[in-house]
């Protein structure tokens, strides 16, 4: 590719595959046998973010395997923070270990997480900060868990890209949380098509429509700042819009049976109705409500994408696949099906106690810069390349990080935020 800090499909390629054939290999040992990583020494953890995705990662972890202990939790808001620390230990008793001075709070509450001493971070904040917090993780040598997206702009890219090659240089595991990666019928389903049951693939489509997400609205002594993060969902910097926090586990299984990710984009979006009858007084966002992008790969055949928060309009999480032989849903039907929120973590841990290979990092920076690229593409109405768009694209984070400071996207008058217009937003 043509800049050297792009990961390029050949190494795209054999990361992926290699973790492919390492699920398979896993899938297809006894449940009895792997339901549970196995004990041996304990293993420390400390859980950055502690929003609900947060606190069921901490439960998905805990519940799977076996001789962890949670030691530290952050969180930029104190109420998430010490709300998730007490749910955990009425929960788990004494395999939580969090005195007050382990349960940190503010934008530099992760640092002090990290420095605590566990020998593994979860990381689930709000998707903008996934790329800082997972580069202190791996710096200061912890194995990683992290949720999707990984980064919402290219800079964030960018950066996943070295990050992932520091961890492995220091041989640390990392899971990322694109579950179907670990779900006995994607992994059974993905394997015929690579197998070639459908024969060659011509076309892929991918769907994440359904309903609207949740909305807080704004209180008297919210800043700016904290009314964004608390509406996290609603703002490009913290979310990356609806098709990489969501939709980004479609694409990712497209690219998965392509073994490949796009060279470029090209569609359309807008936001219809989701601010249409929000008082602004409360406030609003900046989101779009609805996604379609043709994406092209390097072999030039398509993968067609939706993703829509509309009511009352036809719902579909899922994708389909076509070849010259056939079509597949990516799945099959499968009796070993165990949930993947824990099998993830199940692996994770089996990687860590058994010192196997394993870095999801790779996948997870290139699926989640696809739907980068989708947006890139639908909020300007260009044709939109992955070379230049990994290269020149912008930053969407905020100069500084504190609750007084502001972020970019900043509300009019009215109280409206501004929303990206084709054929006058630039890409880069």
């Amino acid at each position: 590719m043509s800049n050297k800090h792009m990961a390029s499909r050949r190494d795209f390629l054999k990361s992926s595959t290699a973790a492919a054939a390492g699920l398979a290999l896993a899938g297809g040992l006894s449940f009895a046998r792997s339901a549970h990583a196995a004990g041996g020494d304990e293993l420390k953890i400390a859980l950055i973010g502690c929003g609900g995705r947060g606190t069921g990662a901490a439960v998905n972890c805990l519940d799977s395997v076996e001789n962890v202990k949670l030691i530290a939790v952050a969180d930029a808001f104190a109420d998430r923070a010490k709300g998730c620390a007490a749910d955990l230990k009425k929960k788990y008793g004494d395999r939580i270990d969090l005195p007050e001075d382990r349960v940190f709070v503010g934008f530099d509450a992760y640092e002090k997480a990290i420095a605590a001493g566990p020998d593994v971070v979860l990381i689930a904040t709000s998707p903008g900060f996934r790329p800082i917090h997972y580069a202190a993780a791996i710096a200061a040598g912890k194995h990683v868990f992290m949720e999707k997206p990984c980064c919402i702009d290219a800079p964030g890219f960018r950066s996943l890209l070295e990050t992932n090659k520091l961890a492995d240089e220091k041989n640390l595991k990392v899971v990322v949380g694109l579950q179907r990666r670990y779900q006995e019928s994607y992994l059974e389903g993905i394997k015929k098509i690579h197998d070639g049951q459908i024969g060659d693939v011509i076309l892929s489509q991918a769907y994440w429509n359904g309903g609207e997400p949740w909305f807080r609205n704004r209180t008297p002594e919210m800043t700016e700042m904290e009314y964004q993060m608390r509406n996290w969902y609603h703002f490009v910097w913290l979310c990356g819009d609806n098709i990489c926090e969501q939709h980004v586990h479609n694409l990712d299984v497209c690219n998965w049976v392509k073994n490949d990710h796009p060279k470029e984009a090209n569609g359309m979006g807008a936001c219809v109705q989701r601010y249409k009858n929000r008082d602004p007084k409360n406030g609003s966002g900046q989101i779009y409500d609805s996604h379609f992008v043709e994406f092209t790969y390097p072999d030039d055949t398509k993968m067609y994408s939706q993703c829509r928060q509309i009511p009352n309009t036809w719902n579909s999480v899922s994708e389909k696949v076509f070849g010259s032989k056939g079509t597949s849903n990516c799945q099959v039907p499968s009796h070993k099906e165990r949930n993947p929120y824990e099998q993830e973590h199940i692996e994770l841990f089996k990687a860590i106690r058994q010192n196997e290979k394993h870095n999801d990092g790779h996948y997870g920076a290139t699926s989640s810069f696809t739907a980068v690229l989708g947006r890139m593409a639908n909020y300007s109405g260009q044709i939109v390349k992955w070379d230049e768009a990994a290269a020149k694209g912008p930053s969407e984070m905020p100069e500084k990080y504190a609750f007084d400071a502001n972020p970019r996207a900043m509300p009019d008058k009215d109280g409206l935020y501004p929303i990206a217009v084709p054929g006058i937003y630039k890409p880069y």
